[in-house]
């Protein structure tokens, strides 16, 4: 799988796009990896595997060698393989629907998209492209499971629509880009499609200025929800005066506050909140990684528990004291989650699905634009928790 990133990339877009200065910035800072994304590199190096294989482009033998490399990685389970064969179920259904149009349909993993006409040395990998007579799909496997992401209006697809436009309009004359993300583990299917002439015209009007401005020495920066996954986000000093103005909110009654009030402040609370947390995680780093100090503050060691050094050795001990073992261990069935990967998701599915509730989740307050149905009432509410 390719490794190298633009600066201007596809996966950045959401970002750079709405904050230009963002782009300088992190350059500046060195990558750093995580078990997350070592965790979906493995997850789309399975899926590559499988579908080529599928596809006969690999040896069954090739398959298998791969496959038992992938199994040495500390974040192969089957719950990933299982999830990684409906994602690779998923694909057919949709290169069944390209057959359709066009029986000669293709369709490419891992393919390199090129959108440096619109941004400077801009390109992104698409994870599976499907091409046929006047279309062209992208989809994108997402294998977290912490945020849902929606394929509508997403930029980082739609610059990848760009690419696929540059690569294949020439042979197959598309008029219609279509762009689905799957996350198979929060079971969602998302897609969206856009008139190949209208996706030209925004990334004509609309991508090109932006990183313009992006690529300008002195680029502002602009707080916002794009700042999640921004490499400076604990420091940043656009986001901080974006969450410190809540301070100076300026209310209509400095002895209580309206029902209006209150909704704007919840609205704003969940972001200063996680920027505070942002906050101190960078300083905890930086404390603990390069010896820092802040103003204020030191660096301690935290709470622990008491645990045994060795169980084994804790129970050798007790029975030759005379203790039966029947009271040194307690025997508890395996929580959910745990049962599903000893026994793999389907058999889980076929043997206990009769055996499993789900509860109604306690009433949390959200706003609007999460996806859960509101509801009824108060006292409905109260009802479902007890």
């Amino acid at each position: 799988m390719p490794e190298v990133h633009a600066m201007l990339g596809a996966s950045s877009a959401h970002r750079w796009m709405n904050c230009p200065g963002s782009v300088a910035l992190n350059a500046a800072v060195p990558d750093k990896t995580s078990s997350y994304a070592q965790e979906g590199t493995l997850a789309h190096l399975l899926a590559e595997n499988m579908i080529n294989y599928n596809l006969g482009r690999m040896t069954k033998k090739e398959f298998n060698k791969a496959l038992t490399e992938i199994k040495k990685n500390e974040f192969y389970n089957q719950e990933m393989q299982e999830y990684i064969e409906g994602y690779v179920n998923t694909i057919w259904e949709l290169m069944n629907e390209a057959k359709a149009r066009t029986p000669d349909a293709q369709l490419l993993t891992e393919q390199r998209l090129d959108f440096s006409e619109y941004v400077p040395d801009g390109f992104g990998t698409g994870d599976v492209v499907i091409v046929c007579d006047g279309f062209v799909h992208i989809i994108d496997l997402k294998y977290g499971k912490g945020v849902s992401v929606s394929a509508d209006s997403n930029p980082q697809l739609m610059l990848y629509g760009l690419g696929a436009l540059t690569a294949y309009d020439l042979l197959y004359s598309i008029d219609t880009v279509k762009m689905t993300i799957v996350q198979p583990r929060l079971d969602n299917v998302s897609s969206y499609e856009m008139y190949a002439e209208d996706l030209e015209e925004w990334g004509e009007n609309v991508v090109k200025p932006k990183a313009e401005a992006a690529m300008e020495e002195e680029a502002a920066c602009y707080a916002g929800e794009w700042c999640r996954f921004c490499k400076v986000k604990a420091n940043c000093r656009a986001r901080a005066e974006e969450n410190i103005a809540l301070a100076k909110y300026e209310f209509q009654d400095p002895r209580l506050l309206s029902d209006e009030e209150i909704g704007t402040i919840l609205k704003q609370a969940a972001e200063v909140a996680e920027w505070a947390g942002d906050i101190r995680l960078y300083a905890q780093t930086e404390a603990i990684e390069n010896g820092k100090k802040w103003a204020g503050w030191k660096l301690v060691e935290g709470r622990s528990n008491r645990r045994y050094k060795d169980e084994l050795a804790v129970a050798k001990a007790l029975t030759e004291a005379g203790y039966e073992e029947t009271v040194l261990y307690e025997r508890k069935l395996l929580g959910i989650t745990a049962m599903e990967k000893v026994v793999g998701k389907k058999n889980f599915g076929e043997l206990l699905g009769d055996l499993v509730v789900k509860p109604a989740g306690a009433p949390t307050l959200v706003e609007e634009s999460d996806k859960r149905p509101e509801l009824k009432s108060a006292e409905s509410a109260k009802e479902d928790f007890e």
